[in-house]
Formats: C-alpha cells, structure tokens, sequence
C-alpha cells in the first residue's frame, strides 16, 4: 500500500472516529440532563464521578490489555499536569457552568466557537487557511446557532463574569484540542487520557471532597446512570475523539465535532418525544455541510502519529 492511499485511510478513519465520539456525547446528553433535572445532582460532582469512573475503566483495560501504556517520561509530568487541569477538568467545568448558569443552547453555541478560534491560531502561526474551511466554520457556527435557537434558555438573568465563563469555554476547548495534538504525537490515546482524566478527578477533588458526594447516598439506580455516563459520555467518546485528533488537523476535528448537538437534538426527540422546528432542521442541514466541506482533501498542519492504533 502506497503511503499517500495510507494517509488518505488514516484521515477517513479519523473522521469516523470523531464522528463517533460526537454520537456518544449527543446521545448520552439526554442521560445527563435526566441527572441534573430529574434527580437534582449537582453537575460539578457529576463531572468528577464520571472521570473517576473512566479513569478506573481505562485502568483496568490497560492492565488487561498492556500496562506499557502506564509508562510516561517523567519529563512529560508538567506537561500532563497543564492538560489535565487546564485541558480536561477545565473544559467539563466551565460548560457544565455555563449550562447551569446560561441555559443549555448558548452554553452549546458558546463552546463550538472552538473551532474557528482554531483556525485563527493556526492563521497567527502562518498557516493560511483553505477557503473552503473558513466557509465550514462559518456553517457550523450558523448551524449551532439555528439548532440551539429552539431551547430553553437561562441567558437572561446571567451575570457579565457567567457570559465570560461561558466564552471562556470555548477558548479552553480549542486549547484542549491544540494541546492534546503534542501530547498524541508521543503518547497512546489510553495513556494521555488516563493520566489526565487522574489529574483532572484530583483538581475537582479539592472542589468537592468524595466525603461530601458520598453523604449524598445516592441509590443504586442513579449510581447505574453514573457509570453509564462514565464510560459512554466520558471513555469511549474521548478514546474515540483522540484517536481521531492523532490523524486529522485540530481545526478539522473540532469541525465535525459540532455535529455533536446534531445528535442530541435527534436523540433528544427519539428517546424524549421532543420535536424539531424547522429552523433547527436547517440548522442541521448546515453542520452537516460544514463537515462535509471540512473533510476535503487538505495538507496535515499538525500530524499525529497517524500509523499507531
């Protein structure tokens, strides 16, 4: 096999892989919010619970499966610190804020201005973006916009520091995607989010002590749906979104990851009976768009070890 047929696979598989991720979080949205509305559980614990869930998952898959993937470089550890506590546990956080404080539809908008936040800093780095990719992020923030229009919203009543929490994420978001891309080209996917899945536990830790969520006693039922939540909307998805970051450009990724409100407005109306207006079906139309035109043949900017898993 030719090594250009071998990189053109790699992307494609890469876009079926962030694809994927955005379907576990889409759908899994509607157990999240079942949490949070339902049984009334503070969002910012259950953050921390799903990543002590998924960092225990991958440990023990690791440890079945191969415990090289334990092995970091100590000279790695500030790096691994930065991503999980200004990367991962920052990113969670200041969008579950921002959905309790805003209202889920600007929470959603606020964050998928990533995407063209990336493509700026890669414009500030010299790289001259493709028009066609400037037209994708202009469609996929069109499309969020149009698919949040018909939710409900918290907005009104916000302070100016929740807006800024609320922008702040999409700007954590982008860092977190940039960032990750040097940790992939040296690390598995499994190992970057073990380690930074531990660090970032640890920080929502400090912020809310396991003492106080287990004086909780949550029953059985809702420990199910954490699990559920720790392994579907935290470890899979995750697994998936890095192993395509490792192969495509970061702004290309974070493209097709607004396919991701796509998915839940869908799984929302299958599973919750709720309808879409037609403005949202545009909306739709338009993230779709945005994908497709994002995922054409471009040079990589920012290469991953594309030929490991």
């Amino acid at each position: 096999m030719s090594t250009s047929v071998h990189a053109v696979e790699q992307k494609v598989r890469g876009r079926w892989l962030v694809f994927l991720a955005t379907v576990f979080w889409g759908t899994t949205a509607t157990l999240a919010r079942s949490v949070f509305r339902d049984a009334g559980v503070d969002p910012l614990m259950v953050v921390e619970l799903r990543l002590v869930i998924a960092a225990t998952g991958l440990l023990v898959w690791m440890l079945i499966r191969d415990r090289r993937l334990l092995r970091v470089d100590l000279k790695d550890l500030p790096y691994l610190l930065v991503l999980g506590v200004a990367g991962v546990a920052a990113v969670q956080g200041s969008y579950y804020y921002a959905i309790a404080k805003l209202g889920v539809g600007p929470a959603i908008l606020l964050q998928y201005l990533a995407p063209s936040l990336i493509v700026v800093w890669d414009f500030m780095r010299g790289v001259k973006p493709r028009a066609s990719m400037v037209a994708a992020v202009i469609l996929a923030l069109a499309g969020t916009a149009l698919l949040v229009s018909n939710m409900a919203s918290g907005a009104s009543g916000a302070s100016l520091f929740d807006r800024a929490i609320g922008f702040a994420s999409a700007i954590i978001f982008a860092f977190y995607v940039l960032y990750s891309k040097r940790g992939l080209a040296r690390y598995a996917p499994e190992t970057l989010l073990f380690y930074t899945f531990v660090i970032a536990a640890i920080a929502w830790a400090v912020v809310i002590p396991p003492q106080r969520i287990m004086a909780m006693h949550f029953d059985g039922s809702l420990w199910f749906r954490f699990v559920l939540l720790g392994l579907f909307s935290t470890l899979v998805p995750f697994r998936c979104f890095y192993s395509g970051l490792r192969r495509l450009p970061a702004a290309e990724a974070g493209i097709i990851a607004t396919a991701e409100p796509v998915v839940a407005i869908i799984a929302a109306g299958v599973f919750l009976g709720e309808s879409l207006a037609l403005l949202q079906y545009a909306g739709a139309a338009l993230v779709i768009a945005a994908a497709v035109l994002a995922t054409r043949e471009h040079p990589e900017t920012a290469p991953g070890r594309a030929d490991v898993n």
